[in-house]
């Protein structure tokens, strides 16, 4: 009987030891995937703050004499174009290609936007309203957010996805329903956000 009782022990302390270790598997992994859910939804913040910049921007810049009219088209519709990708802001896409169709068209936005500035530097009077100063302000801002939140979000995906694929994790976490997450890819050159300079100094409009 003493025997008994020392295997029933030794087996409870085993269950015990499994169960702890089961527990903190779990729950680390459950930790890490709601870091990257929280940052996806920062991620979707600020692209949202420069989408709801736009049309103040094509307000003010469509106000200018003889402005190019195919050049706010274009932004409107590639902004209306990242509209059309509808994404979970609570949650980080678990398929790649739903990521890289969504980057594709913020990139092409950005292209956009990046054009109509550059269009923007025949029109140094623009510079004189305060709505322009305070969108300059603005969007620089935001660019700069959207770098660092992209940038904070793959660090978040790396932590997540390095938990869910080492052991012994590993052999647990597709039992539980953790899959490894797609990181956030950009297009080369898109780490260093885009210039947004409205200060043309004495620059002379250009003639038409």
């Amino acid at each position: 009987m003493k025997t008994g009782i020392i295997i029933l022990v030794i087996v409870v302390l085993g269950l015990l030891v499994v169960g702890a270790f089961l527990s903190g598997t779990y729950n680390g992994m459950v930790q890490s995937l709601q870091q990257v859910d929280q940052q996806w939804a920062q991620v979707e913040n600020v692209y949202q703050r420069r989408a709801d910049l736009i049309p103040n921007l094509v307000q003010t810049v469509s106000g200018a004499a003889n402005f190019e009219k195919s050049t706010l088209t274009e932004i409107t519709a590639a902004r209306a174009s990242v509209g059309q990708i509808k994404l979970d802001a609570s949650q980080a896409p678990t398929d790649a290609a739903r990521l890289a169709a969504f980057q594709q068209a913020q990139d092409h936005l950005s292209s956009a936007l990046s054009r109509l500035l550059v269009v923007v530097e025949r029109y140094p009077d623009l510079k004189a309203t305060a709505n322009f100063r305070d969108l300059q302000t603005q969007l620089e801002g935001t660019e700069n957010r959207i770098a660092v939140e992209r940038r904070t979000f793959n660090e978040a995906v790396m932590a997540y996805n390095t938990r869910v694929k080492t052991f012994p994790n590993v052999m647990l976490a597709g039992m539980f329903g953790f899959q490894p997450r797609p990181y956030f890819t950009a297009k080369a050159g898109s780490d260093t956000p885009p210039a947004v300079q409205f200060d043309f100094g004495n620059k002379p409009a250009s003639s038409r």
